[in-house]
């Protein structure tokens, strides 16, 4: 299938270097693939393989190549030095894409900089409307699908959902055996599956570090460790209380969600409010890394517990506040409250089991698949 970022990232390639990152089997080496078609001369390149790892150390390429793929070339020691050097002696007329499956900053800090050379991506597990525009079924459909499977390409896809679990328990095994051992000692390998574990039952609530960390019997410090790793490997993400101070809005309990939609446990309100809120932080990437715009997420919960589950704000001000139901069509009491706080800012309440959508109280109350089959990315 046609991944949303094709176009945008081919278009950026004639101009800069192009950085891909994303979660493990999220489709970065097929894009990647589907790009070097229109090219004449292309080369894929992998740092985890060792013979091609010597190509890349000692930039052995023909530089007859018009696109160079370089795979997790993050892992290599002094990279940005290293990918600086590249990307200023190439020619003009070379295309050069990067890719990893962890967040380019957090591997061998340097003091060089990029600045300026590229653009950069974050390629997500497929949406409602990337499904819808691939597959040509309803919204409903294929909002059904991820739930059950997941967005990760594999699994969405499989002929049965016993092919997508198999794929699931091995994904997992796999990631946290050999991707988590790059940040952390073999030792913790058992804590850190304890607290994938944990935190799969914790979707859509504050995390409480020091609560888990109590339970557990490991510290509150190292258990933020964790948490920045699986980040890192873009196992979760977090997203942090909205509040116009920033330095605020990052000393309160952040909520955690999955990339991996099968990960999630929990009732269906749980399984939702992750498939929204991946969907939405997708949606709020694509507007960053495509289009310029710094867009955010967040979620609001004030000191008496009035909560809302999602809230979107573009440079810095807040555009959209959104609620997510299973069934109840009636105006939630918090969204309806910060409606009447945030007048100018549009209130939705996104409900998967609505067959009329309509306006109550300032709220727009919405279907939850056709409102995310209608999203940017």
């Amino acid at each position: 299938m046609k991944r949303y970022l094709e176009d945008r990232i081919q278009s950026d390639l004639k101009r800069k270097v192009v950085i891909l990152t994303g979660p493990r089997q999220v489709g970065k080496t097929y894009l990647s693939r589907q790009l070097a078609r229109y090219f004449k001369n292309p080369i894929y390149l992998n740092w985890d393989v060792p013979q091609q790892r010597v190509v890349l150390q000692n930039q052995l390429w023909d530089h007859r190549h018009d696109f160079i793929i370089m795979d997790e070339i993050h892992k290599m020691k002094d990279w940005k030095k290293w990918l600086k050097g590249v990307t200023d002696a190439k020619s003009p007329e070379t295309a050069l894409l990067v890719t990893g499956s962890a967040r380019m900053e957090t591997f061998r800090q340097t003091g060089e900089s990029l600045a300026g050379r590229y653009f950069s991506y974050t390629l997500h597990p497929i949406s409602v409307k990337e499904l819808c525009d691939h597959t040509m079924v309803s919204p409903h459909q294929a909002f059904d699908q991820i739930l059950e499977r997941g967005g990760f390409p594999e699994p969405c896809l499989e002929d049965s959902a016993e092919l997508a679990q198999r794929w699931r328990m091995q994904y997992s095994q796999d990631l946290i055996r050999e991707d988590i051992l790059e940040f952390s000692r073999i030792h913790e390998i058992n804590a850190m599956k304890l607290f994938v574990e944990i935190l799969r039952d914790r979707v859509g609530s504050p995390l409480s570090l020091l609560s888990i960390g109590r339970d557990i019997g490991i510290s509150s410090v190292t258990l933020a460790k964790y948490l920045d790793i699986l980040e890192a490997l873009f196992v979760v993400f977090t997203i942090h209380p909205w509040h116009s101070n920033i330095a605020r809005s990052l000393s309160k309990a952040p909520k955690v969600y999955f990339y991996d939609q099968g990960l999630v446990r929990g009732d269906i309100g749980a399984k939702l409010e992750n498939a929204l809120g991946l969907m939405l932080r997708r949606h709020c990437d694509f507007q960053r890394d495509a289009k310029g715009v710094a867009s955010s997420l967040h979620y609001i919960r004030t000191k008496d517990g009035a909560e809302i589950d999602f809230a979107v704000a573009e440079n810095q001000a807040l555009t959209h506040l959104i609620e997510c139901k299973s069934s109840d069509q009636s105006p939630h009491a918090s969204l309806a409250h910060f409606a009447k706080r945030f007048p100018t800012v549009k209130a939705i309440q996104l409900v998967a089991n609505l067959r009329t959508p309509h306006i109550s109280r300032g709220i727009h109350i919405q279907n939850l698949a056709n409102y995310l089959a209608e999203l940017s990315a």
